[in-house]
């Protein structure tokens, strides 16, 4: 059974962000004391992909070096509403092919999707990364459940920057989007502040 998992952007039959990806399942070997890791680069050309278009490439794998793969047509979707959600014990260091604790958080909560957060902070919802707009500039918050590959992107190319993010100061930034490897942040939605249904003065945050 797969343990982990990545989900790699595929476009027009180039392959986005291989670098990081594979970083990422490096470490994920290292971390539980496996030596070597598998080629993402090696398994993409073997799949003799020949599709213009926009893919999802999802690599499932564990510490034995088995792996699956899907290509997915991918389509960026729009969401309705957010809604934060307290989670002060859930860890999700590396990108665990079980995602029920998140899958949970989302049964109950009353929105599209989940912004999780811990110890008081801003962390990522269920699928992403989350970056916020004030003024001109983005921002992402100091403190994530995964560090994804886009945002180690975005901030190695100083396009946004970290800073401490709360509840109790989403209401300094106006607008926020999310990002992950399907997304970066020049082609996403993105949305008012007033998308998250329960902002601290408009209701306490849920607790799961």
């Amino acid at each position: 059974m797969s343990q982990f998992f990545e989900s790699i952007k595929i476009e027009d039959q180039k392959i986005f962000l291989l670098d990081l990806h594979q970083k990422r399942v490096n470490e994920t070997f290292a971390n539980f004391g496996k030596e070597g890791s598998i080629d993402l680069g090696k398994i993409f050309k073997s799949l003799n992909h020949d599709e213009d278009g926009l893919f999802k490439l999802r690599i499932s794998y564990d510490l034995d070096k088995s792996f699956r793969t899907q290509m997915i047509p991918y389509a960026i979707s729009e969401i309705n509403d957010f809604q934060l959600v307290e989670n002060n014990l859930y860890d999700y260091s590396f990108k665990f092919e079980d995602r029920k604790e998140f899958e949970r958080m989302k049964i109950k909560a009353k929105a599209d999707e989940i912004i999780i957060v811990k110890n008081n902070h801003i962390t990522d919802t269920s699928f992403s990364n989350l970056l916020f707009k004030k003024g001109k500039e983005w921002f992402t918050p100091n403190t994530f459940l995964l560090n994804g590959v886009q945002r180690q992107h975005l901030l190695k190319n100083k396009k946004i920057k970290e800073v401490e993010i709360t509840p109790q100061n989403l209401k300094q930034f106006s607008h926020f989007q999310i990002i992950n490897s399907m997304n970066d942040f020049d082609d996403m939605f993105i949305y008012p502040i007033s998308k998250i249904t329960n902002l601290p003065e408009s209701g306490e945050y849920l607790e799961i």
